[in-house]
């Protein structure tokens, strides 16, 4: 009698569960493959979104709904809730009392020791490409660019900022190292969204595109130090832009 009475209670705890089920969230998401663990595709499915997600476009939080995140991905609200915890973890979500669960929105202060941290990686990573790179690796670089030879970036900036935030990851993959990868992976999401906004301010884009093609040039050279300056530098000098003009981010 007791053990059936305790799979009568479970039973009912997990209709409750399922009942909670509501409507639609603002991420772009897709229902999970019910073949793999709900959790480990539920984190997978947000933090993929959450990365695409420009959080500096406004000045509040994106606050995250259970409900709809749930009907979104197609699972009860337990996955939803396990892979948010792992990815407060992570330092990409947060959570207030009584107000919800939020995108994390980093100071200006910030942003800027991220942006230096990031300099530091890459700029190794360049140093690193100039020994572990391909010559057909390096002249992939040179083909990001393709598009922009006959026009300004300014023409088209959206692309121009997808090219430049593809060229330094790939600068990151060049180095042969994943763990440097792995290591500014959580930096990414930010230092991502503010390449996307500063892009377009003070003609960053034409001296941009200048510093990348002498990046490339160090790189198919082979000349270590003067490639792991020049990644190095090029971060610094967003990092001081940010410090000088990024006051929204306060």
């Amino acid at each position: 009698m007791l053990a059936g009475a305790g799979t009568e209670e479970e039973g009912t705890d997990v209709a409750s569960v399922l009942s909670a089920v509501a409507p639609a969230t603002p991420l772009a998401l897709a229902p999970i493959n019910t073949n793999v663990s709900f959790r480990d595709q539920a984190y997978a499915a947000l933090k993929s979104a959450i990365m695409q997600t420009d959080i500096y476009t406004q000045r509040h939080e994106i606050r995250l709904d259970e409900r709809q995140l749930s009907k979104s991905l197609g699972v009860s609200r337990t996955p939803i809730r396990e892979a948010m915890t792992l990815l407060e973890q992570e330092g990409f979500l947060r959570t207030v009392p009584r107000r919800g669960v939020f995108i994390v929105r980093k100071t200006k202060k910030q942003i800027i020791e991220m942006i230096e941290l990031w300099a530091a990686v890459e700029s190794m990573a360049a140093r690193l490409a100039t020994v572990n790179a391909s010559d057909a690796e390096i002249g992939s670089l040179r083909r990001m660019f393709d598009e922009f030879r006959t026009s300004t970036p300014a023409e088209h900036i959206n692309e121009y900022s997808e090219a430049n935030i593809a060229f330094h990851q790939a600068i990151i993959g060049l180095s042969g190292s994943h763990l440097m990868g792995k290591t500014i992976e959580n930096l990414f999401l930010h230092v991502r969204a503010i390449r996307r906004m500063t892009i377009s301010q003070s003609d960053r884009a034409s001296r941009s595109i200048e510093d990348h093609m002498r990046i490339i040039e160090a790189l198919e050279k082979r000349d270590t130090e003067l490639a792991e300056r020049l990644v190095r530098q090029h971060s610094l000098d967003l990092a001081a832009h940010v410090d000088k003009h990024c006051d929204f981010l306060d």
